[in-house]
């Protein structure tokens, strides 16, 4: 009888468990998921594909991992998430380079803007900020626009823009 009790109280514990809710679900936990998704990348007016990246949602929707395999050089990975304490968004990305680039934002009229200190990500590799925005455009491709700035944010120049377009199902 003990036994068959304890059985029934684990599996009711279970089952609420599995019933509750996500503590990172809601709008602001979800505001970056339109990139989650396996994507063919190319540079943006150009139909050369540079790379594939494979973004998914983890730890309970508390966080989001980009996978970046470019189809020349090395890659990087990026993890993502949402800091209820600030109200700001976190992505740090380490890549075949050495160290770890932090960024920080959030969302800016619908689409996800992040901008971090990048050394050497300048034109001649001139130390700077990096500002990346990403939206949704036509047919549920996502942009990613880097912007650069070598004067903290006063003036920004264009540093690289592609377009993420969903990788097709029966593809490699």
């Amino acid at each position: 009888m003990i036994t068959s009790l304890a059985s029934l109280l684990l599996a009711q514990a279970a089952v609420a468990q599995a019933a509750a809710p996500s503590p990172c679900a809601g709008e602001a936990h979800d505001a970056f998921d339109f990139w989650v998704g396996d994507w063919d990348v190319f540079r943006n007016g150009q139909e050369v594909q540079v790379a594939r990246s494979r973004i998914e949602r983890l730890h309970g929707g508390c966080a989001i991992r980009e996978h970046w395999m470019p189809l020349r050089g090395a890659g990087g990975s990026s993890l993502s998430g949402f800091d209820p304490a600030t109200g700001r968004w976190h992505q740090s990305w380490i890549g075949s380079a050495p160290g770890v680039v932090r960024f920080e934002g959030g969302p800016v009229d619908g689409r996800m803007v992040l901008t971090g200190w990048w050394p050497g990500s300048g034109p001649n590799g001139a130390n700077g900020l990096t500002r990346m925005t990403y939206s949704v455009v036509e047919g549920g491709v996502v942009r990613q626009f880097g912007e650069f700035s070598a004067d903290h944010g006063l003036t920004w120049q264009p540093s690289f823009d592609f377009l993420y377009r969903k990788r097709d199902a029966t593809g490699d």
